[in-house]
């Protein structure tokens, strides 16, 4: 119950995107078609976990027995970068379409703050809560943002494909539109806050 409990607390009621507004640039730059926004969720939850795996481990193992917890930024910043790199070389072997749909954006994973907030998020839990998230249990909270994160992001795509069906005043076409889009959002995932 309680991993139940996580997952709907980091999908929906405090989403990364739309609640603590993390990720915000691939949320509003690759949000202009469903199957990129889809392939750039797929991309952070494989990066995303992978990195909040592993640098949970790093904290866990070296960092916090040597003292040298003060390392904690730089070392989680390398070790998404190289996870970022990898998954390129994967996507551009297996996915060129998809590599080549995700273009700069898939390189942007690396300065993607929701993936190094999450990353930190889990290893500070220990001084919000008393006790420490797991490895196990890290693994899964940041499964469940990075859901909640494409969640986010393939519905705002969605939307977006729909508003270039609909005639919108011309001063409010393109980067307007979509903020007010994402704010309206945000404030239905508003509803969801009294769930958990």
């Amino acid at each position: 119950m309680e991993y139940i409990l996580m997952i709907i607390g980091a999908v929906l009621v405090n989403n990364i995107v739309l609640v603590q507004f993390l990720g915000i640039c691939p949320f509003l730059g690759v949000s202009n078609k469903v199957n990129t926004a889809l392939g750039m969720g797929m991309a952070v939850i494989f990066v995303m976990t992978l990195a909040t795996l592993v640098t949970a481990t790093l904290q866990k193992y070296i960092l916090m027995p040597l003292g040298i917890t003060y390392l904690q930024t730089i070392v989680f910043i390398l070790v998404i970068a190289a996870l970022v790199q990898m998954v390129e070389i994967v996507l551009k072997k297996v996915s060129p379409p998809l590599y080549q749909a995700l273009g700069v954006f898939l390189p942007l994973i690396t300065t993607n703050c929701a993936v190094l907030g999450v990353a930190i998020k889990v290893t500070e839990q220990e001084l919000i809560t008393g006790h420490g998230f797991s490895i196990l249990d890290s693994t899964i909270y940041a499964i469940a943002v990075a859901i909640g994160f494409t969640l986010a992001i393939v519905i705002f795509a969605g939307l977006r494909e729909q508003l270039e069906l609909v005639e919108i005043p011309k001063g409010m076409k393109g980067v307007p539109i979509a903020l007010i889009t994402a704010g309206i959002l945000a404030m239905a995932f508003m509803g969801f806050s009294n769930l958990v």
